[in-house]
């Protein structure tokens, strides 16, 4: 080690206080890094746990295969994996108790096929042969039908099709067609089937509440395909990566396999997506991440090294008058920076796995109980989240000492002793406006000729207010866009049970949705009656991207205006007062049927298959006051009717329980039923449909005792486990994003604090010298006071435009799969305002404190602090 080197550890020794405090904002932000780098790795295990437990692990799907292609997919180099799956089709279920479920579903499985796919065995054991079967619980429970091990079952397996409804083959994610309480669907091409039961199953979590057919498992034997038999192959893949899409498209081309079908579900969890607008999106995302991350790490450290180069000068200076070269200066202060970067570095990776570990350890609870996530949120380190976290670490203290060191190399001798280089005493330099005297009087004159004096550190404490400003207001905007997209790519799901009714509305009909509606588990529902209308707008009045879309078509345009189809909702009397107080319209004027009034959902969400990117937009352009005429067409004279015309007293985006978003050129308007009745009393409009939405804290048994009703006419669908997966989805976001705010803020606090600390400990001669000459201490706190508004004042006028930027910045970036408005994030931004000036003012008060208890003589003895 060469003499400089040893000088500088000496003088890291000797100033034990600035030499820990840059070692603790090294420390703060490897752990950021390394928090946020294993925090992304854990949530996409998190995730990616969560989907193979629910549908399953594959990645690839190859349609009806047989059995030489199936050879070419085991085969490929890239194939760990095969599962071989089959749906045999539906059979009667005999003596089933559930009118929803009349049928047994036939699906098959090789043994693979039972590891990859979440079936839980609860009695019995698994099938091993082509005429073994495991059955649901759901059979016993729900449709009351007794099946034990051992039994034989003999069935007429078949395919649903339509009566009289053409050639189309009905799926299991169909639910039973059904025209006023009759079937309106039968088997065809069914064959006879015998298995035996070998065990029971828990009902598969890929079965959707409103299937028509219980769930039986069977075996296929690979051994057993003939070269006419087609199967379905799911691929299991040896490493998941951007190229597999290509792959199997290739590989499919190759052997002449029709169709190819990609789990995206889970492939989106790998970071592995197909659409190259979404994927520009994620890598924007993650640019942006990394990028706050560096920004806040080198703006945290770069003034400790900077202040840490400020006060050395005179120690550079001697080291220059003894023959010390530019360049030895120059690797002083960046040896200064690998000795703390080898203390900080590990240190900060331990405290930040250790931070991870403690917060999962809090919020795992939260999730199992919130919304019943099963797998736990556990710390995953990979080697290359630990070698990101100290190449961006190692970056970032590059970054930090290499602008101090360039300053270091140029100290001269004679500048370091006189520290022209800090100091500037010039007339113009340290000049301000007899305004401000006059104005706020001489100590805020003097405050503001300290930060001109002192230009080096008052840019330094400025950049790092400025700095952390952005940081805050990009984060906030970042999340909460982040959080827009989220739910503009759902599909609007807000309830757990629709029941729908097939009937007129009537008083009987009414009597049974309110008995189900005070069911003991259901905590909200609302009973809706709708019915589909059109309206003729003007042009102007219309959606922007439907304005361009058919401008050319004439066959929508009908004396100038267009065509849109309306979705009316009658609310019933409680859930109608509750969405009016959530957006702000008196109750009874909506009740009034002289008046005729509604609320104009105006905002709608929908996804643009040409573009590729899911957009908000108004779907329509009108004001308050305003009316909508409305016309129902009659479906077999195709003739329209005039109906009242509806008077606008609310437009909002919020939408009531049950009501899903319309598309481009549709309309959702929410009236009472006393304005519905009005509406359609003079006219024979048909196709005024019923339907009740339910939350409750129990759905599944809440469908069950809907079931055990066997009311007829009632089709229910449970659509509570895509809604759980929408809020488990926005959960796990909303802890990932406002704990990325928490640290951006902790980080942005604790930067403040160690800047204006550090410059107000670098001015205790300055201060004793004022004491000296007689400032009060009443003098000095208000020349500190000025100085924090000073700062405040400055940091806002930087600050705020430089946030906007970044933020429009980080808008455009996800217009490349999104389209949504650009909005200022208002709030957060008065947040950031009130807090500039309480933190300045704070850390001032608490630097200020410690340096009035120095001794006036032993200040001014000292040569450096």
């Amino acid at each position: 080690m060469n003499i400089v080197n040893k000088l500088t550890i000496r003088h890291l020794k000797e100033n034990k206080r600035r030499t820990l405090v840059t070692i603790i904002g090294v420390i703060i932000s490897v752990a950021m890094v390394t928090a946020v780098a294993t925090l992304g790795v854990s949530f996409m295990d998190l995730l990616q746990r969560q989907a193979i437990e629910r549908d399953g692990e594959w990645h690839v799907l190859y349609k009806d295969v047989n059995k030489a292609q199936l050879k070419a997919i085991e085969q490929d180099e890239e194939t760990k994996a095969v599962v071989l799956s089959r749906e045999r089709g539906y059979a009667l279920l005999d003596g089933s108790q559930n009118i929803n479920k009349p049928y047994l579903f036939i699906k098959e499985y090789n043994a693979q096929g039972f590891q990859q796919f979440p079936i839980e065995l609860s009695t019995g054991r698994l099938p091993q042969a082509a005429h073994e079967v495991v059955i649901s619980e759901e059979i016993i429970s729900g449709a009351k039908v007794e099946y034990r091990l051992g039994d034989q079952i003999q069935l007429a397996v078949g395919q649903r099709q339509l009566i009289d409804g053409g050639s189309q083959v009905l799926q299991q994610g169909q639910p039973l067609v059904r025209e006023a309480g009759q079937v309106k669907e039968t088997l065809i091409n069914t064959r006879a089937m015998s298995y035996t039961v070998v065990g029971t199953i828990k009902r598969p979590s890929w079965e959707p509440t409103w299937a028509p057919g219980y769930t039986i498992i069977g075996y296929v034997d690979e051994e057993l395909l003939s070269t006419k038999d087609a199967v379905d192959a799911l691929v299991v893949l040896k490493k998941v990566k951007g190229s597999l899409f290509a792959q199997a498209e290739e590989l499919a081309r190759a052997n002449k396999i029709e169709k190819v079908e990609f789990n995206n579900a889970l492939l989106r969890f790998y970071g592995v997506v197909k659409d190259d607008q979404l994927r520009s999106t994620l890598y924007s995302f993650l640019t942006t991440i990394m990028a706050v991350i560096v920004i806040g790490s080198v703006s945290l450290i770069y003034n400790s090294f900077a202040i840490s180069v400020s006060e050395r000068a005179r120690h550079l200076g001697m080291l220059s008058s003894v023959g010390a070269t530019r360049r030895q200066k120059r690797n002083s202060v960046f040896f200064e920076g690998a000795v703390i970067g080898l203390i900080s570095i590990p240190i900060g990776i331990l405290c930040g796995l250790g931070g991870l570990s403690v917060t999962f350890w809090l919020i795992n609870p939260i999730f199992e109980g919130a919304l019943g996530i099963t797998q736990r949120l556990t710390v995953v380190v990979t080697p290359l989240s630990i070698l990101a976290a100290c190449a961006i670490s190692i970056l970032t203290i590059f970054i930090s000492t290499y602008l101090p060191a360039q300053r270091a190399s140029k100290i001269s001798a004679i500048d370091a002793i006189r520290q022209t280089t800090d100091i500037k005493l010039t007339g113009k330099a340290v000049q301000t406006s007899k305004f401000i005297r006059r104005l706020f009087g001489i100590e805020a004159e003097i405050g503001l000729k300290n930060l001109k004096r002192n230009r080096r550190r008052y840019q330094a404490t400025l950049f790092s207010l400025i700095i952390s400003t952005v940081l805050f207001l990009a984060v906030s905007f970042f999340t909460a866009s982040l959080q827009k997209s989220i739910e503009l790519s759902q599909d609007g799901i807000n309830f757990d049970i629709q029941v729908s009714s097939s009937n007129v509305a009537s008083e009987r009909e009414e009597q049974l949705l309110k008995a189900i509606a005070s069911l003991d588990d259901v905590t909200e529902s609302s009973i809706k009656r709708e019915v589909e209308l059109t309206t003729w707008l003007e042009e102007e009045a219309i959606a922007k991207e439907l304005r361009e879309q058919l401008g050319q078509d004439s066959g929508l345009v009908e004396n100038g205006k267009y065509a849109y189809y309306v979705n009316l909702h009658a609310l019933d009397e409680a859930s109608l007062q509750r969405y009016a107080r959530e957006v702000g319209v008196d109750y009874q004027e909506l009740q009034d049927p002289s008046r005729l009034s509604c609320i104009v959902i105006d905002t709608i969400n929908y996804k643009d298959e040409q573009a590729k990117k899911y957009v908000e937009t108004k779907a329509i352009h009108t004001e308050i006051g305003q009316s909508i005429d409305l016309f129902f067409t009659n479906p077999e004279t195709q003739g329209e009717t005039h109906l009242h015309p509806l008077a606008i007293v609310a437009l909002t985006k919020q939408y009531p329980m049950g009501v899903m978003p319309a598309g481009l050129s549709g309309l959702n308007i929410i009236v009472s039923e006393q304005v519905m009745d009005r509406l359609l009393e003079d006219h024979k409009i048909t196709g005024v449909q019923t339907q009740l939405f339910l939350k409750s804290t129990d759905p599944m048994k809440t469908q069950q005792q809907i079931e055990e009703m066997k009311e007829s006419q009632l089709m229910i669908y449970n659509v509570y486990r895509s809604r759980q997966q929408e809020e488990q989805m926005l959960l796990i976001l909303s802890v990932f994003t406002y704990g990325f705010i928490s640290l951006i803020t902790a980080i942005s606090i604790a930067n403040i604090f160690n800047t204006i600390s550090t410059s107000i400990a670098l001015r205790k001669r300055e201060f004793a010298m004022l004491k000296s000459v007689g400032m009060t201490p009443k003098g000095f706190n208000k020349m500190l006071n000025y100085e924090s508004i000073f700062y405040g004042i400055k940091t806002l006028l930087y600050g705020l435009p430089l946030s906007i930027l970044v933020m429009y910045l980080i808008h455009r970036s996800l217009m490349n799969s999104f389209s949504f408005g650009f909005v200022l994030p208002w709030a957060s931004m008065f947040y950031v305002i009130a807090a500039v000036f309480v933190i300045v003012t704070s850390a001032m008060l608490y630097s200020s404190a410690r340096v009035k208890r120095e001794n006036i003589i032993d200040v001014l003895k000292q040569e450096s602090i």
